[in-house]
């Protein structure tokens, strides 16, 4: 093959590769896939930098809320909660900087201590957190558990 044929055979590798790699956004698994390998790039949690920490406002990992019907990813920065559906989880924490897991993959979770006295709330409650356990599990993300207020 002369060297005229083998440049562009070769871009035309490289286009197909790059293309062929990135994620679209009309398929969901690729997404996902995708941000759970980004946050599997993150090392595993380091217990010695938060076990013990007697204060968790001092917390600099990501802080998850649960509610009723959604999640809250809590921005330390800011002190804003950004209400998510349970599935958007991978995906919010695939966002956030590489700065905001200083222990590693290791999130806070705690339930929101509001809450109506109805068994339908408890009931939805144990649902999101069986989710949200169950999708920090997949992306092997350590769990540090906060009791309710």
């Amino acid at each position: 093959m002369s060297e005229w044929h083998l440049g562009p055979l070769t871009a035309l590798i490289v286009v197909f590769v790059a293309c062929s790699s990135t994620p679209k956004a009309d398929d969901p698994a690729a997404l996902e896939a995708s941000a759970t390998a980004h946050i599997l790039s993150i090392p595993p949690a380091n217990a010695a930098r938060y076990q013990g920490m007697a204060d968790m406002k001092n917390w600099r990992n990501p802080y998850l809320i649960i509610n009723t019907d959604s999640v809250a990813l809590l921005d330390s920065d800011n002190h804003e909660e950004h209400l998510l559906k349970p599935e958007q989880l991978t995906q919010a924490l695939a966002n956030l900087p590489p700065s905001a897991w200083p222990y590693g993959r290791v999130v806070a979770v705690t339930e929101n201590g509001v809450r109506g006295s109805s068994n339908d709330d408890v009931v939805k409650i144990r649902k999101v957190r069986a989710i949200v356990a169950g999708t920090l599990e997949d992306m092997h993300v350590a769990i540090t558990w906060i009791p309710s207020a």
